[in-house]
């Protein structure tokens, strides 16, 4: 039976990279930033990479250049070598690995994770992201769930961790914005592998959430999050066709 998303994911809104802020030190994906949304009670929504000695990195991007000093593949650096390299606008703050992140979160807040695609195409050339993760997550106590824009990576934490919710991140894969062939783009704009890779929600691209696939989805009973929300009157729009939402540059009202 495929887990259910929680309830938590549908209260507080979801800090998107944590609730990154550099003007007050703190770089997206950043202890700072996890510590702070914990802080003021909202949901927490990280990324992961692969090092090269096969762990889990919380990192948005496959390259260095654009949240650090230094250039180059995140994947060509171990565990070690990226605790070395600080991070823009952090005070000195390092990458921090999937563990110290759930170790800082420990359940007080519901955890979002996107696992990266690996493969580079959306296909099958995954595993061992998807094994760093479901092993930093065993035994975890509190709200979380894992999700990713590669249906193979979902099905694979579905063998791994068959009792954490899963999910996909969906948008209208535009193939002047995505570096994947035509066809692989209209293949997944219509989320055809929703019951395949026994996934229970989806994360939805703001820009197209008013798409007949979605609304069907939502129809069906499957939780629809959506991102990337940064102002009020965004919120309020996506509210219409959404569940909950991701965030960042505002603070979204909380509940109570």
């Amino acid at each position: 039976m495929t887990p259910r998303l929680p309830t938590a994911f549908l209260t507080a809104a979801i800090a998107h990279r944590a609730l990154h802020d550099i003007s007050q030190r703190r770089p997206e994906n950043s202890r700072a930033a996890i510590r702070a949304a914990v802080a003021a009670g909202y949901g927490i929504e990280i990324d992961l990479q692969l090092t090269a000695d096969a762990q889990a990195l919380v990192f948005h991007d496959y390259d260095l250049t654009r949240l650090t000093d230094k250039t180059g593949p995140v994947r060509q650096l171990t565990a070690a070598e990226t605790r070395q390299i600080s991070l823009k606008h952090g005070d000195g703050e390092t990458i921090p690995t999937l563990p110290e992140v759930v170790d800082i979160v420990a359940g007080q807040v519901p955890l979002l994770i996107e696992i990266k695609d690996q493969d580079g195409g959306m296909g099958p050339d995954i595993g061992p992201l998807e094994r760093a993760t479901a092993a930093a997550l065993r035994g975890y106590r509190g709200p979380v769930a894992v999700m990713s824009f590669n249906p193979h990576s979902v099905d694979r934490m579905a063998e791994l961790v068959p009792e954490l919710p899963r999910g996909l991140v969906t948008c209208g894969f535009d193939p002047a914005e995505w570096p994947l062939p035509v066809t692989t783009c209209e293949r997944l704009r219509e989320v055809p592998d929703f019951d395949a890779a026994k996934a229970s929600f989806i994360s939805h691209d703001k820009d197209d959430l008013a798409s007949p696939r979605v609304a069907e989805l939502r129809e069906a009973g499957a939780p629809v999050l959506c991102w990337t929300i940064r102002s009020p009157i965004d919120e309020a729009e996506a509210r219409r066709f959404a569940d909950n939402v991701t965030f960042e540059g505002y603070l979204p009202p909380l509940p109570g």
